[in-house]
């Protein structure tokens, strides 16, 4: 009988902290896996996912000793994360797949910095949006690139939810 082999034969494991602290957690940890030479492959910190920050390793003894004495962790969540759970925070979505008509959005580079502006047509072809300036004395509607705009409040619907 032939003996299958997983593809990833180190599991992920989900350790819960402090809301806010994720990023000094996973420095800590670091340093402290680089000091003791503990196996920890990966430490990986969603930013879409806040409480939470995740290791990969061989098993969760390895976890429990990275962890031990880390300011702002709470504890390491019992069980194993699969990768396709957190696969989703590991791959980044396109802004512009996010925005939709009528939403105010932040401009972020260019000559318009820092403005707000609705959005008035969205070119998903060309990763596109035309914008019409909030700020600016008369409606100028510009195009710029999805990249250089980022949503500050969705569109409210008519039957009034965001």
């Amino acid at each position: 009988m032939e003996k299958k082999e997983e593809a990833f034969p180190t599991k992920i494991f989900a350790v819960k902290t402090t809301t806010g602290q994720e990023k000094n957690v996973a420095k800590l940890v670091a340093a402290k896996v680089e000091m003791n030479k503990i196996p920890i492959k990966a430490i990986l910190v969603p930013e879409a996912l806040r409480g939470y920050v995740f290791m990969e390793a061989e098993g969760p003894h390895m976890v429990e000793e990275a962890i031990a004495g880390i300011r702002h962790v709470r504890s390491r969540v019992p069980g194993v994360v699969s990768f396709t759970e957190i696969e989703r925070y590991i791959v980044r979505k396109p802004v512009i797949e996010e925005l939709s008509e009528n939403d105010i959005v932040e401009v972020t580079g260019g000559p318009f910095k820092g403005m707000r502006a609705k959005i008035t047509r969205i070119d998903k072809t060309k990763a596109e949006v035309t914008l019409e300036l909030l700020e600016a004395t008369f409606t100028l509607p510009i195009t710029v690139h999805s990249d250089y705009v980022k949503l500050v409040e969705k569109a409210k619907t008519e039957s009034g939810e965001t």
